[in-house]
């Protein structure tokens, strides 16, 4: 594992800055005052008049006058020339964009004709037939053989897949977790859409602090909160083994402290290849992706 960007940073704590600008020329200045300048050029600690730098060398006229800088804008506006339009207006009226389309379409029907000839109904637009949506088939997986299976650290079994068993106590999903602290032959385990909550999380969250084995742990739609999130997120600063997590669809939004603590634990940690988490503000978002993707360059680097 390479050392995470952040404590390489550790080094320039001690670099006394008033001693490198001391020894810097005026144009020397001048040059840095340019360049922070251009680094953050909406800095919301200055004054709106600030924030802009001064871009001009010539000397000033003479003090502001607000009316006679409106009447050089009106004179200026009445005297320049109008352009030509590249297409000029000729009054003409146009049709609506996709009627034309509309009304040549088959669904779209003119009017019905009853026996004697009259038109009782015009111009109705057809509806399409709906698509029946079919339910998922139930998850046949046996719950307590896997629950056994995994205590007993069978080494045939490698994935479980408890996704949509909605049935399942809320202690029971806590033994799985607590199985997994020994097992060594799991590598994947979803339990999505099975009413998981923050106790679950917790459990799982004790899970990863000690199983080096499971690389793969799906827990999207459930009912986790920030706190249980925070409890995983914890845990894995520490994980060198999972290198994808699924905490995506919750009953309620983890809100931004919870999205930021999230990036700072990605940042730090280089295993995790996959997240699946749609994030809310941009800041975290941007932190994450950068993170995913130095942690997916490194993993290739690593296999040559």
């Amino acid at each position: 594992m390479s050392v995470p960007f952040r404590k390489e940073l550790e080094k320039y704590k001690n670099i006394n800055e008033d001693e490198i600008l001391s020894k810097l020329s005026e144009d020397e200045l001048k040059q840095l005052e340019s360049v922070l300048d251009d680094l953050d050029p909406e800095n919301a600690l200055l004054p709106a008049g600030f924030r802009q730098k001064d871009q001009t060398s010539k000397p000033a006229t003479g003090p502001f006058d607000r009316e006679r800088l409106l009447s050089y804008l009106e004179k200026q506006a009445l005297e320049h020339q109008d352009r030509e339009d590249v297409v000029p207006f000729t009054g003409e009226k146009k049709a609506v964009l996709g009627v034309h389309n509309l009304v040549n379409n088959p669904k779209f029907d003119e009017g019905t004709t009853t026996k004697d000839g009259k038109e009782t109904v015009k111009n109705v637009v057809k509806g399409e037939k709906v698509k029946p949506v079919f339910e998922e088939p139930p998850n046949p997986t046996n719950v307590e053989a896997s629950l056994q299976r995994i205590k007993a650290n069978d080494p045939t079994l490698l994935e479980v897949n408890l996704n949509n068993i909605k049935n399942i106590p809320i202690p029971t999903l806590k033994d799985f977790a607590k199985a997994l602290e020994t097992n060594t032959h799991v590598t994947k385990f979803s339990l999505a859409a099975t009413r998981s909550n923050d106790p679950v999380a917790i459990a799982f969250a004790d899970t990863l602090k000690v199983n080096k084995t499971l690389k793969s742990l799906n827990l999207e739609s459930n009912f986790i909160t920030g706190t249980g999130i925070l409890a995983l997120v914890e845990a894995l600063k520490g994980n060198e083994t999972l290198t994808e997590i699924k905490i995506d669809n919750q009953r309620q939004q983890l809100g931004t402290a919870v999205e930021m603590e999230i990036a700072q634990m990605l940042e730090e940690n280089s295993q995790i290849l996959k997240f699946g988490y749609q994030f809310t503000k941009q800041g975290p978002r941007t932190r994450v992706a950068a993170a995913i993707t130095k942690n997916n360059d490194l993993g290739k680097t690593c296999w040559f």
